[in-house]
């Protein structure tokens, strides 16, 4: 949310500097609270900040994609003194540049528990679908198959009111397992490690780094088939629908397709995700930041 522009203006020393900025979301595509303020100035501040930036990198093509769509169309509702060719410059100057994977998370096999296990682990707010992950597992519950699931990440003050009815639901039908924001590092690794399947809801997620960490530790990604993670994962993940119980009948039936395979002993479908790691990814960061810096291809 950095004001590139006012900021190089206001400080004329570093109106010159070289500067890269990192998208890592875009106020185009970031779903709206309801509680929220209805202004486009975020997506109008998106805009000066890309215009104003030498080198503009995303963490992924959907992150970009929904930038220029959602700036196009906004830039068509301004009645005149428009400058032709704005998003073309955005376009000209970005690049796709995923953050890495730490290589502590590209760990080997493990040894996972014979009952089918799963972990959601995203902050706890509205736009990573609470309300969609609860309908799922009331669904999937039905089916009374012995199950776990991890509910962890980080947590506000206020949380939406379905984590508290997920936790009752957990415990009726036995299937709590790690609930809440993991302190140490290496517990959380451990819960991936343990997992078969990392379950997304998300509303919006312009990288997945979290279902991106759970798969490098060998889970099978039971994510949507929109936003980043087609880019990572092909078209494996569940129909996103409009509607909530469409989206959870579909995640709970690739829950539970994922259960059959655990129980009956067969591989997992876990896509490689090596490439992200911070050692395949330094020399691009490297010669990517070099080139800005020593002024070649993107001034």
């Amino acid at each position: 949310m950095t004001d590139l522009a006012a900021l190089r203006g206001l400080v004329p020393q570093i109106a010159s500097v070289p500067t890269a900025i990192y998208f890592h979301e875009n106020q185009f595509a970031y779903p709206v609270s309801e509680d929220a303020f209805q202004s486009v100035e975020p997506q109008l501040l998106n805009i000066y900040t890309a215009l104003a930036g030498d080198l503009l990198l995303f963490n992924s093509d959907f992150n970009r994609r929904t930038l220029l769509e959602g700036a196009t169309e906004l830039l068509k509702r301004f009645p005149d003194c428009v400058p032709p060719g704005l998003c073309d410059e955005i376009e000209r100057k970005s690049c796709i540049l995923p953050v890495p994977l730490e290589e502590e998370a590209l760990s080997g096999p493990h040894e996972r528990p014979s009952r089918p296990t799963f972990i959601w682990n995203h902050r706890w707010e509205y736009d990573k679908g609470p309300d969609i992950l609860l309908a799922a597992l009331r669904r999937f519950a039905q089916h009374k198959r012995p199950f776990t699931l991890h509910l962890v990440g980080q947590q506000f003050r206020r949380r939406p009111p379905e984590f508290a009815q997920i936790h009752k639901l957990l415990q009726k039908h036995d299937a709590l397992g790690a609930w809440g924001y993991q302190i140490q590092a290496a517990g959380y690794r451990q819960l991936l490690a343990r997992s078969h399947a990392v379950l997304s809801t998300a509303r919006h997620d312009f990288q997945g780094l979290a279902v991106l960490e759970a798969v490098a530790a060998g889970c099978q990604p039971l994510v949507p088939d929109n936003l980043a993670y087609p880019e990572w994962f092909g078209r494996v993940g569940y129909h996103f629908p409009e509607d909530v119980e469409s989206c959870a009948a579909n995640l709970s039936r690739a829950m539970l397709q994922c259960a059959d395979r655990v129980e009956r002993g067969k591989k997992l479908k876990v896509p490689d995700v090596s490439h992200l790691g911070w050692t395949n990814l330094a020399d691009d960061y490297r010669q990517l930041l070099g080139e800005l810096a020593a002024g070649r291809g993107f001034l």
